[in-house]
């Protein structure tokens, strides 16, 4: 467990968090990069883009609101007394949901040659037709 002492508004404030922890919080800001989720004690933590769900993420919006109460794990506490927190940890990792279809390597490949001819076969007739057109 550790103890935090963080001076704030003239007060210090003792702040019990520990990794590994499971607390419930609420979201009180979304960016780009992650949500911030305010704790129990007062204290905020950042839920970064990656530790948000079991799936890609573009839109943290598709996941969470603002004011939503979330459960999530603390995972670090760096020496600046910042926060780390993970949504995804919590989560079935058999959940997981992968957007690429598995494929083996010979269809890969198979794909692969024929998306490949067929883009030289489309830049092979842009020129022959720009060279009918030079020659107008």
């Amino acid at each position: 467990m550790l103890l935090i002492i963080k001076y704030q508004g003239g007060i210090f404030l003792n702040m019990s968090v520990e990794v590994g922890s499971t607390v419930k919080g609420k979201v009180t800001g979304i960016t780009n990069f992650g949500a911030f989720i305010e704790l129990p004690d007062g204290e905020t933590g950042l839920v970064h883009i990656s530790e948000i769900a079991n799936t890609y993420v573009k839109d943290i919006g598709n996941f969470l609101e603002e004011d939503e109460e979330v459960k999530v794990k603390v995972i670090n506490i760096d020496n600046d007394g910042k926060i780390g927190l993970s949504i995804k940890q919590l989560q079935d990792p058999s959940d997981r949901i992968d957007h690429a279809p598995n494929k083996s390597f010979e269809e890969k490949m198979d794909e692969f040659l024929q998306q490949s001819s067929e883009r030289q076969s489309d830049i092979k007739k842009r020129v022959e037709k720009r060279g009918d057109n030079n020659r107008n």
